[in-house]
């Protein structure tokens, strides 16, 4: 940002209203001496969030309020006679259950009567991948990790079923839209003649309108086994007792501020944890069952639960330029403690993977650990079972002790009330 936008930026008045009504991330102004080189105008320091998640981690609602922030920023600042020059989902965060941009900079003195430059970018980072998750999968939202500057238009255009020609908001923004680029591609060699495109103010106010009745018009329902897996349980009334107790008996054992709930389905023991005062990441592989947590949060609870969609047998690796770009789980951790309940036999027997390799795993996640081993005589375990072989022979409780020893030492061990299963808190070595 140069002088002229800081300068704007603060006198308008709008990084002061975007930080009060909690939009803009707020920051800390620093002594210019610490500036990366000599002649800056302002050095800030903005407020460290707990954890930094990305879009293609988002459930299809959070990624839908991010567009929205998006939105209502450029629609402020076109107010103040400024303009968001970047509209990238990676410049949005969640902080305390509501999404805040953290790119400071991003706001600069526009002409009046030029079109929103971040036009497409926002396109690209939001309206398309939300367009195919509600007109075709969820898992779609997952392709933001492979074109981590957004899904293209004309690529999004092409998948998306017909009868969304029939919405004019997707017409317009989407399809209309893809066919202007490719018109202007074939026109590239002489589009240097043209004259740049001049719009209203009005005009500019009216396409962020359509934009956000588009983006508000778009849903999508979660549904499906895992959201529904959450609702079983193999556990009477007396052991869901027990394993709350000991679970909250384990975690006021430890001084942990930040927990990260691995396989946390739709966040019963999220809500747990978050109750004893930590400050909870909920990890799922299944993008409905994150969005019927994120749903199911009150916005006083939003405040200390995040659910995240990942898969633990495949998660976020690091992205981007020298592989720097995007962080990698791994990057982003360790948590103080983490949970891994309901989760050991679906690793272990579901995917395949070795129990020292699951200790291996969440050792390098979290400084602690509070396990549930599901024996092969459970409900859950034996489902697993019934369709394959069982190859699994060092899947016992002894196995299970012998494989977390090297990288864990056992704090603690209680067996669930009425059940075969184990609760362990374990501290990493």
């Amino acid at each position: 940002m140069g002088e002229a936008d800081w300068l704007a930026f603060n006198e308008s008045g709008l990084a002061s209203s975007l930080m009060a009504d909690r939009l803009l991330v707020d920051h800390e102004v620093v002594d210019t001496g610490q500036a990366a080189r000599p002649g800056a105008v302002a050095v800030i320091r903005p407020r460290e969030l707990p954890l930094i998640s990305y879009p293609y981690e988002w459930s299809f609602s959070q990624l839908r309020e991010g567009a929205l922030l998006t939105l209502e920023l450029q629609r402020r600042a076109l107010a103040a006679g400024l303009r968001l020059k970047d509209a990238s989902a990676y410049n949005v965060q969640f902080d305390a259950g509501r999404p805040i941009l953290i790119d400071t900079l991003s706001f600069e003195v526009g002409d009046a009567e030029q079109p929103w430059p971040a036009y497409r970018q926002f396109c690209e980072h939001f309206l398309a991948p939300l367009a195919l998750i509600a007109y075709r999968d969820p898992r779609c939202g997952l392709m933001l990790r492979d074109f981590i500057d957004g899904i293209p238009v004309d690529f999004a255009a092409r998948l998306l079923p017909g009868r969304t020609r029939l919405k004019p908001g997707l017409l317009a923004h989407l399809h209309f839209h893809a066919a202007a680029q490719r018109r202007s591609q074939a026109a590239a060699p002489t589009a240097e003649h043209r004259s740049p495109r001049r719009m209203s103010k009005t005009g500019q106010e009216a396409i962020l309108d359509s934009l956000r009745r588009t983006v508000e018009g778009l849903r999508w329902k979660p549904s499906g086994h895992w959201v529904q897996y959450g609702r079983q349980t193999s556990y009477s009334e007396a052991g869901a007792a027990s394993k709350h107790a000991n679970l909250e008996r384990m975690l006021d054992g430890t001084d942990a501020r930040v927990v990260w709930d691995l396989g946390a389905n739709v966040g019963t023991y999220s809500t747990a944890a978050a109750a004893k005062g930590r400050q909870v990441i909920a990890f799922d592989q299944d993008a409905g069952s994150v969005e019927h947590h994120w749903l199911a949060l009150s916005p006083d609870a939003r405040a200390s639960v995040l659910p995240l969609v990942m898969d633990l047998s495949n998660p976020s690796p690091g992205l981007g330029w020298g592989l720097e770009e995007r962080r990698s789980l791994f990057e982003r951790g360790p948590a103080d403690v983490i949970m891994a309940l309901a989760l050991i036999h679906h690793l272990a027997i579901g995917n395949n993977v070795p129990l020292d390799r699951v200790a291996s795993l969440f050792a390098r996640l979290g400084r602690r650990a509070i396990v549930e081993f599901v024996p092969k005589e459970d409900p859950m375990a034996r489902h697993l079972l019934a369709a394959r072989k069982d190859i699994f022979p060092d899947y016992t409780l002894e196995g299970f002790r012998a494989a977390f020893a090297p990288p864990f030492r056992i704090l603690e061990e209680a067996q669930i009330d009425d059940s075969r299963r184990t609760l362990f808190l374990l501290e990493a070595r």
